[in-house]
């Protein structure tokens, strides 16, 4: 075994965090922060420590969600399971990660009190919004993810929320512009959870867990799983030809063959070999990452040229 790797190995506190799923926290952040040049008065210096808060937030919601998904019974040493398996494979205590969860989300909410310095309540509100809604995401009586409600709220928390947090931590400014430029960010946040609820759709029946992917069915939930990521293209490319958006921003289609393989991958897998779509959490959240790049680029492109 690699040493890093070893029970309290810094490769197993890195592992815990599932650091693969970070774009969902940085593509809301490029996009907020590309949207904010357009402004004459944002304040840069605070793009990295809203990156961070990011970051960290998600960091301490995956923490969490392993230890509330082990403590409950939902996860198991399964090669296909969607949980880091380092309380699975006894790499670290239940104790040692809730505490690491609470842990990362008190650095987060540490570095956050400079946002609320420059930004006042509206900052404390959206703050606050992101703990509590990564914490109850698995944590506190009954997790939303348990209450089918996961897609929704993290489409919300992780689009909206956190394009329009960015924007507002920079310039101190919120507008119906950006609110709609969060939305396919959004939707692209929810099918990285569509995909791994898809995915895990038996399993958690098994134990009681309520996802959409569960209650809707098999059949239903590969569509929502299409639905997802057909939306942020097909909504770029209405608000581009209506002007709500940059032409620039079409550059997001760069990314269509990334999804397009994706989209054969969930439509040609049947119920019985459904668990083997691991990879495509993975891939579904790079095609985020890739998707927030692009744009990104095409808003900061349309600043430039006009």
């Amino acid at each position: 075994m690699n040493p890093a790797m070893r029970r309290g190995g810094i490769g197993v506190w890195w592992r815990a965090v599932r650091a693969y799923s970070f774009p969902a926290s940085v593509a809301p952040v490029l996009v907020g922060a590309a949207l904010a040049l357009e402004s004459g008065n944002a304040l840069w210096g605070l793009l990295p420590v809203v990156l961070l808060c990011s970051v960290l937030f998600q960091a301490g919601t995956n923490a969490i969600n392993d230890y509330f998904d082990f403590v409950r019974g939902v996860d198991e040493d399964d090669p296909y399971s969607g949980s880091s398996g380092v309380l699975t494979k006894g790499l670290l205590r239940p104790s040692e990660v809730f505490v690491y969860g609470v842990g990362l989300f008190g650095a987060g909410t540490l570095l956050g009190i400079v946002l609320l310095y420059y930004r006042g309540l509206p900052m404390l509100l959206i703050g606050v919004a992101g703990l509590l809604g990564g914490y109850l995401y698995t944590g506190g009586p009954k997790g939303y993810k348990y209450l089918a409600l996961g897609e929704v709220l993290v489409f919300v928390l992780m689009g909206p929320l956190s394009v329009v947090g960015t924007y507002l931590a920079l310039t101190g400014e919120v507008s119906l512009a950006v609110l709609l430029a969060s939305l396919p960010v959004g939707s692209l946040v929810a099918a990285i959870m569509a995909i791994n609820n898809h995915r895990d759709a038996a399993s958690d029946r098994g134990v009681g867990v309520k996802t959409l992917s569960n209650v809707i069915g098999f059949r239903a939930s590969r569509v929502e799983n299409l639905i997802l990521p057909v939306s942020a293209y097909l909504f770029v490319a209405l608000a581009a030809l209506f002007g709500l958006l940059s032409m620039w921003t079409l550059l997001v289609f760069l990314s269509l063959p990334l999804a397009l393989r994706n989209l054969r991958d969930i439509w040609i897998s049947g119920e019985e070999s459904v668990r083997e779509l691991t990879y495509l959490v993975v891939r579904t959240a790079q095609l985020h990452l890739l998707f927030g790049i692009l744009l990104s680029v095409g808003i900061t492109l349309g600043v430039l040229t006009t």
